[in-house]
């Protein structure tokens, strides 16, 4: 795997949360472990839900807990031409098609999928007389998936369950994550998309998008997501508190720990500003995907004792 090239692409919409540190730490662990290249984007394409100052805290926060990454920093909000090229390929060729759905007529049409509704293609041949369209949406041409996960194994996937036609620009013309996503890794040149489990029903949406730019998709790694009490997942919409930078030597012992690293209570780490990077070269050198944990991990095991 000397070719490499793993990403970590945070959300601005606050600090980094246990969860998120867990999911880097994750991500450059497996780059690492694999003498690759580890980039660091910031998914800010989506403006309205950006918080001022979040990622400054974002990038404080790898840093203390030494996640260097490499090149200059990619912001999506930069990226708009890029985007707006793929969707100008996507309709050339037929794979994407304007909506004049909203959320309300799709809700009211359509049927329950295993994350939402089911887009029942009211526009996919056209809009009706005297409609404008809203979205814009990737024609969806396979239904099938099957990816080998390096985690989980052989994982499939219905995209028509997962609701079918997606939105690719929203009726805000904000460019929708799939797009955003696939676009930027393809740009970057990621090879391994290193990610958590609640992003699984991502992948056909992200394959599909991969096939109408004919491109070649990455290798996919999901990992277990961090949970809070009664095992919702941790998130900043729930009030997940901001890691405390100070105290990255303790947290990164408990991550390291839950992600099952061996030796880690073991290991003699020094004292001061060079435990961290000790903690992480220990860790490279034992990663391995097998020994993840198979149930999502508590977030009280990830809090340092004392």
């Amino acid at each position: 795997m000397s070719a490499y090239i793993g990403r970590f692409a945070p959300t601005p919409s606050g600090p980094l949360h246990l969860g998120s540190l867990t999911a880097a730490v994750i991500s450059w662990l497996d780059a690492r472990h694999h003498q690759g290249r580890w980039l660091l984007r910031i998914d800010d394409v989506d403006r309205p839900r950006t918080v001022p100052g979040s990622a400054d805290a974002i990038l404080r926060t790898l840093d203390a807990h030494g996640l260097h990454w490499d090149g200059p920093v990619v912001w999506q909000s930069t990226r708009d031409e890029a985007y707006h090229a793929a969707l100008a390929q996507l309709r050339s060729a037929g794979r994407a098609f304007p909506c004049a759905c909203s959320r309300k007529d799709v809700l009211a049409s359509a049927l329950p999928g295993l994350e939402g509704p089911i887009y029942p293609g009211t526009c996919r041949e056209g809009l009706s007389v005297g409609r404008r369209g809203r979205a814009w949406r990737l024609r969806m041409v396979q239904r099938h998936w099957v990816i080998e996960d390096r985690a989980l194994g052989p994982v499939g996937f219905d995209l028509h369950l997962l609701g079918g036609d997606f939105v690719i620009r929203r009726a805000d013309h904000v460019f929708a994550y799939q797009l955003a996503t696939v676009v930027d890794d393809v740009d970057a040149g990621v090879t391994h998309v290193v990610r958590g489990s609640d992003l699984l029903g991502s992948v056909p949406r992200q394959m599909q998008l991969y096939q109408a730019l004919a491109r070649t998709p990455p290798r996919y790694l999901h990992h277990p997501v961090v949970v809070a009490g009664r095992g919702r997942k941790l998130a900043k919409s729930s009030g997940a508190s901001a890691v405390d930078p100070r105290g990255a030597t303790g947290t990164l012992i408990c991550i390291l720990r839950a992600i099952g690293i061996p030796g880690i209570d073991t290991h003699d780490a020094p004292r001061g500003s060079r435990a961290v990077d000790a903690l992480l070269d220990h860790a490279q050198r034992h990663w391995s995907p097998r020994q993840l944990p198979v149930e999502p991990i508590p977030a009280a095991t990830l809090a340092p004792e004392g």
